[in-house]
């Protein structure tokens, strides 16, 4: 991991300490710009065919709906984390609800909003390098909670054709309708046009990589009609760390989102005391003991330690990053969430790892990468709904507000919209 000190770094220096490994888009479009097309032409035999070819696998149907589809057997305890992970993520995302608003802005006029949820949705769980049960519940949960009638999940199929047991026992409980044994855009393609067997939906969402983070970008601005969470790419997390933090707790850390993959990575921010060298090494150590020690080194070769003189130019750092995931170990966590502005997901204290975010604290761990923290939220209860406006005038409301109308339509020269105020005003 290259070692930066922060009070050295110019304007260009800290934007290359706070770079991403590069994605090269308008390449990686040319390869999935043709499969969009070629799903939307030919539709379910496309699916198969780039299923095949990509996945090498061959399911018996490329979209099923889930209760034609085996209960898995899994282990007591595997089924017990999993049920335990839903409650909680069931729990928070219900929680955040809101009751529909109305207010009389004036007397006689009456405004409400009100919520309506999106009535088709598809989830992409990610599949290629590792099994991701948890993505399936931190997506379908919401989903269902929010209301959604149709609810499709796009995972990779194993070798056999079947999808892995443990994400089809999440997508059961948490409320799915159909899977979709497919992954990469070809997935994303079948949900955003629909096929004979995949239903289209309005809305996709969930994480992938960046075949799949392509496809979303392109088909919410293309014909398809379809919205996306956020383009969301590979995993990246941010830790702070001081003196008092214990270095293998920040190692770990570091390497449970570097484990991810060769694109993903991790950065350090070291508080003064911090013994960087010891860490660096510790980091080193761990990460021989993984089993995907090969993809977690080549993460760690974009991935860097930013040493800071205080919490000021930490936060300032932190800032500049904008993380998917904020780990901030230090004896004063809880006295830096007010002072951070631009993060996904926060994990505060000594105990609390952001493995417990991942899968089962009840936060959601679909969030905004590569900076995009800035602008966007993570997945919640709102990415499922809508919200709609309602208004409401009487007699006396009309009276009051329409001369104003009235006089702004004029403005603008848009008579009949004058008109259709006036001509009820005057008895017309």
């Amino acid at each position: 991991m290259e070692v930066l000190q922060a009070s050295e770094l110019d304007a260009a220096q800290l934007r290359a300490a706070t770079a991403r490994p590069r994605i090269d888009f308008a390449s990686i479009l040319k390869t999935v710009e043709p499969i969009i097309e070629d799903v939307r032409v030919r539709g379910d035999e496309a699916v198969r065919e780039y299923t095949l070819k990509f996945d090498r696998a061959s399911p018996a149907a490329v979209c099923t709906p889930i209760e034609d589809l085996p209960v898995p057997d899994l282990p007591e305890e595997v089924r017990a984390a999993f049920d335990t992970a839903r409650a909680n993520i069931a729990a928070f995302h219900a929680a955040q609800a809101a009751p529909d608003l109305t207010l009389e802005t004036m007397p006689g006029v009456c405004c409400s909003r009100v919520t309506r949820p999106i009535a088709a949705v598809g989830l992409y769980v990610p599949g290629g390098t590792a099994v991701l049960p948890s993505s399936a519940l931190m997506l379908a949960v919401p989903a269902s909670l929010a209301g959604c009638r149709t609810i499709v999940l796009a995972t990779p199929p194993r070798p056999d054709g079947s999808i892995a047991p443990e994400v089809l026992y999440c997508a059961r409980a948490a409320g799915v309708t159909h899977v979709l044994a497919a992954g990469g855009a070809q997935a994303v393609a079948a949900l955003a046009w629909g096929t004979a067997s995949v239903p289209k939906v309005h809305k996709v969402c969930g994480p992938g990589n960046q075949y799949v983070t392509a496809a979303k970008v392109a088909l919410a601005a293309g014909e398809a009609m379809v919205a996306i969470d956020m383009p969301a790419g590979p995993s990246e997390v941010l830790v702070v760390a001081d003196a008092g933090a214990d270095p293998t707790h920040v190692a770990l850390d570091l390497l449970s989102q570097a484990e991810h993959g060769p694109d993903s990575q991790a950065v350090l921010v070291a508080l003064p005391g911090v013994d960087v060298g010891a860490l660096v090494a510790e980091v080193a150590a761990q990460c021989d003991r993984l089993p995907r020690a090969a993809a977690t080194r080549a993460a760690l070769r974009h991935s860097r330690v930013v040493c800071v003189a205080g919490r000021a130019e930490a936060l300032d750092f932190v800032e500049a990053y904008a993380p998917e995931h904020l780990i901030i170990n230090t004896a004063d966590a809880g006295e830096w969430v007010p002072h951070v502005a631009s993060a996904g997901s926060v994990f505060l204290g000594r105990w609390t790892p952001e493995s417990v975010g991942d899968y089962a604290s009840g936060t959601n761990h679909t969030l905004p990468t590569y900076g995009y923290a800035r602008m966007y939220s993570g997945v919640s209860l709102d990415t499922f709904t809508r919200k709609m406006t309602v208004q409401e005038l009487t007699r006396q409301g009309l009276d009051l507000l329409g001369p104003t109308v009235a006089t702004m339509a004029a403005v603008e020269g848009l008579e009949a919209h004058r008109r259709a105020v006036t001509c009820r005003m005057n008895g017309e």
